[in-house]
């Protein structure tokens, strides 16, 4: 049975692949078009140029996408950014720094949150990492605020992605003025947090800025990438920590996968649509 006719099976969903119902009982954040599709730029066997990335987001019926980039696509960031609009795609955030893409920001009216991973600081008291954390982050949010975009502070592993830290770095910054940074926080980076993940998220809740989804596996399996990022629904954790997302009430930006260098990235989303669609299904009874 092809794939969209599966899930209609399954889920009722409607005629695209992975379509999420506009229902009650499904909050808005968590339907199709108004997920963020990430990581999809750098990981597509394919290859895609940015007219061919958007026409595929199109068809699947994504409207939003962060960037992330390689060295190799700075010379087609303003056509990335043509195309997005030509189709109706908001340029949601974007990765790292990068002085032509803030030039172009500037020239084509855009303000999307721009992530960057949190430093790491490797000797001194909690405070003093902190404070050295803090310390390194200030340019860029003096700069962001200047571009109108939102920081977010991003799960990358080490200290800096530990969610006590991070809310820590975040209090620390509102606190010298910039309140406009926040975080972004990515399952596939917070394997260590399964078992206490609801109260992780209450934590995090209020400086949320994304919630990036992925299947959930046992942390002893997870090694370098084996069973690290993996379909949503996949994984014996996901359900469970995405019923804690809807009954926490969060209702922030929801981002959706697409980073397996090896798989045509279109797969890799319309993967994580459909287990995304079951789940909900399956906790909304729809």
């Amino acid at each position: 049975m092809p794939i969209s006719n599966t899930l209609q099976v399954l889920c009722v969903l409607g005629p695209l692949a992975g379509s999420i119902p506009a229902s009650a009982e499904v909050p808005a954040n968590f339907r199709t078009e108004e997920l963020v599709a990430w990581c999809i730029v750098p990981f597509d066997a394919k290859k895609r140029g940015p007219a061919a990335r958007t026409e595929m987001l199109a068809e699947i019926g994504l409207k939003r996408c962060a960037y992330d980039w390689r060295a190799e696509h700075v010379p087609t960031f303003e056509e990335e950014i043509l195309h997005y609009k030509k189709h109706g795609v908001e340029y949601f955030a974007f990765w790292g720094e990068h002085e032509a893409a803030f030039s172009l920001f500037k020239k084509h009216g855009l303000t999307p949150q721009i992530w960057n991973t949190l430093p790491s600081p490797k000797t001194g008291t909690q405070e003093e990492q902190v404070a050295a954390a803090v310390t390194a982050m200030t340019p860029l949010a003096i700069k962001t605020a200047r571009m109108g975009c939102q920081l977010g502070l991003y799960n990358h592993g080490g200290w800096g992605g530990e969610p006590e830290n991070l809310v820590a770095v975040c209090k620390a910054l509102h606190a010298r003025g910039h309140q406009h940074v926040g975080i972004v926080y990515n399952f596939h980076h917070g394997h260590g947090h399964i078992e206490d993940f609801a109260q992780v998220l209450a934590r995090m809740k209020p400086h949320l800025l994304c919630l990036n989804l992925n299947g959930m596996a046992d942390p002893p399996t997870v090694k370098g990438h084996q069973n690290k990022i993996i379909p949503i629904g996949s994984g014996v954790h996901g359900k469970a920590m995405i019923a804690t997302t809807l009954k926490s009430g969060y209702a922030g930006p929801i981002g959706i996968l697409g980073h397996k260098a090896e798989e045509d990235v279109a797969v890799s989303l319309r993967n994580n649509l459909e287990g995304l669609a079951r789940i909900l299904a399956e906790l909304t009874g729809k």
